[in-house]
């Protein structure tokens, strides 16, 4: 299993009239963790869809709120995923404010090429880069 963490601080514009942070951005939370998981990993989306010709739509999402997260909360965002992929990769995550944790859920993306927008097998490059994490 690969693991990765990032950091967010809530900003005022993310939060509801109740001061809770909007559901609608725990997406782009996940979004931001799965970049920096990825970067942290030593590959990155740009690079990703210019120099290897993938891109990775979401397939499913899934978010459990558990306690609301508020204006200047620190946020971590641990990342793992779970499995080598093949022709989908799953991401799932934790947020937390200190070690209470807030919300978790899971993403499921699929691989295509950037030019005929075929499905196709997890590139090589993330599977090297993934499988000693998952070595036996």
């Amino acid at each position: 299993m690969y693991q990765s963490h990032t950091q967010i601080r809530v900003r005022y514009a993310e939060t509801d009239q109740m001061k809770y942070v909007y559901y609608g951005n725990y997406a782009i939370y996940f979004e931001v963790a799965r970049v920096e998981c990825l970067r942290n990993l030593g590959l990155d989306y740009k690079s990703l869809e210019s120099e290897h010709k993938i891109m990775m739509p979401v397939l499913e999402h899934y978010s459990r709120y558990l306690k609301p997260a508020f204006y200047d909360d620190l946020l971590t965002i641990r990342v793992s995923i779970p499995e080598l992929p093949q022709s989908r990769i799953r991401f799932e995550y934790e947020i937390l404010r200190e070690n209470t944790l807030l919300h978790n859920g899971y993403t499921t993306l699929a691989f295509i090429h950037t030019e005929n927008l075929r499905p196709v097998r997890c590139p090589d490059v993330l599977l090297n880069l993934l499988k000693p994490y998952f070595a036996v």
